[in-house]
């Protein structure tokens, strides 16, 4: 998926490490094994570092929670993104890049990201931040469907979002952990759903263009 535009400042170096260290953690241990402490020795970092930065668990989690978006923001280079006139080709090029990267060179990034989701799911509190983090992402998501001629944005960033979390859980947690798909076969199946979904647009719209010529002859 395109990546989301961090939406705060950059952190310093150090919570930028403790928060880096909290993923790599979160992804090796799962969420038993992100403590403080846990995160302090990873990091190679005096005791009481972490708690410093993040007094809480929660604090903790809101911090990496953050970085995570920071890190998926840098998946994509500016220049690597597709403008709404280069077409669904282009689009689902863009898609397939992310997705094999999250796979591929960030897999860490994608375990620890499953984790994060389900523990938000048993903490409201978590829940929130998470949501507000991923907020842009699904934002922009919508915009790039609008404009490659979307008639329902929302909800085709849904169906796109929920197919592309699905590919990447089945093949990082699931029964094809061991096998991703290349990049030129996440194209061939991205390229398929853009197109499923953008004719049904396409269609919509003639049927309604014809509607309005019928209503105004």
């Amino acid at each position: 998926m395109p990546p989301e535009k961090p939406s705060a400042a950059a952190p310093s170096p150090r919570t930028a490490l403790i928060a880096d260290t909290a993923l790599a953690l979160i992804a090796e241990r799962g969420m038993r094994g992100l403590t403080h402490r846990a995160v302090d020795e990873a990091a190679g970092l005096p005791p009481g570092s972490t708690s410093n930065h993040a007094r809480t668990r929660l604090a903790l989690l809101e911090l990496t929670v953050r970085q995570l978006a920071r890190r998926d923001a840098e998946v994509l280079t500016p220049a690597e993104f597709p403008g709404p006139a280069e077409g669904i080709d282009a689009l689902a090029d863009a898609i397939a890049t992310v997705l094999h990267r999250l796979m591929v060179r960030r897999r860490e990034h994608t375990v620890a990201r499953f984790e994060l989701a389900l523990e938000a799911s048993r903490r409201p509190e978590l829940r929130a931040i998470y949501d507000t983090a991923g907020q842009g992402f699904r934002d922009l998501t919508a915009e790039l469907m609008a404009a490659a001629g979307s008639a329902e944005p929302q909800r085709h960033a849904l169906s796109l979002g929920a197919w592309s979390d699905g590919v990447l859980f089945t093949c990082t947690a699931g029964p094809y952990h061991d096998r991703a798909p290349t990049r030129g076969e996440l194209r061939e199946s991205v390229g398929e759903l853009l197109r499923g979904m953008l004719a049904g647009s396409a269609g919509e719209a003639k049927t309604a263009g014809d509607r309005g010529v019928r209503a105004g002859g």
